[in-house]
């Protein structure tokens, strides 16, 4: 039994110093890694707009959210990001002027229009429509360039590798200021999309929200058709609000808005996130325009932000007229005095036939009447070239006209000024530019918006936007 019992204190003895001696040599081997090239190039994944509008009352709004695939390096090591921003394309920038997200772990990160905001400012960018760069163009419009690099760990020793995507360009605009003397507001970041306005973004622009006297509150004037809409930041799906409800609040990314047919005047309000939507189209009324009515619908007056007052060309015959809220009498206006004064309900406006550009100014109470020179749409397309009136156009800002819900039948048509040859436009090449006396324009039966560009300094253009 003793013997038995030496022989296991031995075996144990040895065990344990085999032990020991392997804990040992344990201990001084350190793992080693070696890096490798990443197994992908970092690159971004998300489409860009071709231009990114800014405006200081929107400096807290998300212009764009990066996003980019994940990288890996063949370690056990935490791989990390860093997305850079620039006014230089080397990115060799002033540091004031330049965009940093610092060390990422996510593949995405968010740039605030404000980021942007600090961008133009070093590619010295302003908002006043007066100024112009050194050639003479606008100096509201450039460009800034970002890109990610992905890195294994910190990112730091000589060994260290990394894999940088490509350059992206933005274009970025910011917002111009009205002229000085004009209404100070200004076209917002934010517009309506939809089934009811704009196809969803397919039949053209969003309708665009304007800055008001309160700062997160925006207000739009839009023509809807039956259908649904939504509201969304500088057309496009990043940033957008439904309505989740019905409730008349806003919620990102919420349900579709479900909309009829009319004109309608619609306010955002980020401060309390609610939105309205009430019918809203003032028109001239009258024996002057459509028989007090019976002849068909009150003309209609387009919001001018320029000048923060409401606008219509109209064809007027001998006779009276007055302005009324939604082809109804519940709210209309006339002039007990004849002095250019908004009344409630005043008396009929005296007025002769012609064409005039009309003018509300709910701000001062007044409006205007004056002779112009309105641009129609004439043809076989529209009106057998002129066997009843040419449908009207209204300068909404200047130089830009609008022509909406025009109903057009197979056929050509043409513009032309106060129903007269005199001076008419055409397209010599089917190409979208206006050309004086050109060519008639092939169209195809629907209803369209029609709009003419003839901003002083530009090249006319016209375009055709189906309903």
């Amino acid at each position: 039994m003793k013997n038995i019992k030496s022989l296991i204190t031995k075996v144990l003895g040895v065990v344990t110093a085999l032990t020991l001696f392997t804990a040992c040599e344990n201990d001084d081997l350190v793992p080693e890694f070696t890096l490798q090239a990443a197994s992908e190039n970092v690159a971004f994944q998300n489409t860009f707009l071709a231009e990114y509008l800014l405006s200081s009352e929107t400096g807290n709004n998300i212009a764009e959210r990066f996003v980019w695939n994940g990288v890996d390096f063949g370690v056990p090591t935490e791989v990390s990001y860093q997305l850079e921003g620039s006014i230089s394309e080397n990115f060799d920038a002033e540091s004031d002027f330049e965009y940093d997200s610092g060390t990422l772990t996510e593949t995405n990160a968010s740039v605030t229009i404000k980021n942007l905001l600090a961008m133009a400012e070093g590619l010295e960018l302003d908002d006043d429509p007066s100024t112009t760069d050194s050639e003479g163009n606008p100096n509201n419009t450039g460009t800034v360039y970002f890109r990610v690099t992905a890195f294994p760990g910190s990112g730091a020793g000589a060994d260290a590798v990394a894999t940088v995507s490509d350059v992206a360009q933005l274009t970025i605009t910011l917002v111009e200021k009205s002229d000085e003397g004009g209404s100070g507001i200004q076209v917002s970041t934010w517009g309506v999309v939809g089934s009811g306005y704009n196809d969803w973004g397919g039949a053209g622009p969003d309708a665009p929200f304007y800055t008001t006297g309160t700062d997160g509150v925006y207000v739009a004037y839009a023509n809807l058709l039956d259908g649904e809409i939504k509201f969304r930041e500088n057309n496009d799906w990043t940033n957008n609000f439904g309505d989740t409800g019905a409730d008349g609040t806003l919620d990102a990314g919420g349900d579709n808005i479900v909309v009829t047919a009319g004109d309608y005047k619609i306010t955002l309000n980020f401060n309390d996130n609610t939105y309205t939507i009430e019918a809203y189209s003032w028109g001239v009324v009258g024996s002057g325009y459509n028989d007090w009515g019976g002849a068909g619908p009150d003309a209609k007056f387009f919001y001018d932000y320029t000048t923060d007052t409401f606008k219509v060309g109209v064809k007027l015959i001998d006779g009276e007229i007055k302005f009324r809220l939604n082809n109804d009498w519940g709210t209309n206006y006339g002039d007990s005095g004849a002095d250019g004064t908004l009344d409630n309900g005043g008396d009929n406006i005296v007025v002769t036939a012609g064409f005039y550009m009309i003018t509300l100014d709910f701000n001062a109470g007044t409006y205007t009447m004056e002779a112009a020179n309105l641009w129609g749409v004439v043809g076989s397309g529209y009106n057998d070239w002129g066997a009843t009136p040419d449908f009207i156009f209204t300068e909404v800002n200047p130089g830009i006209w609008i022509a909406e819900n025009v109903e057009l039948i197979d056929g050509e048509i043409k513009f032309r000024i106060n129903e007269d040859w005199g001076t008419n436009y055409g397209d010599t090449g089917a190409d979208g530019t206006l050309d004086d006396g050109g060519d008639n324009i092939a169209v195809t039966a629907g209803t369209y918006t029609i709009t003419l560009n003839l901003t002083e300094g530009e090249t006319p253009t016209y375009s055709l936007v189906s309903r």
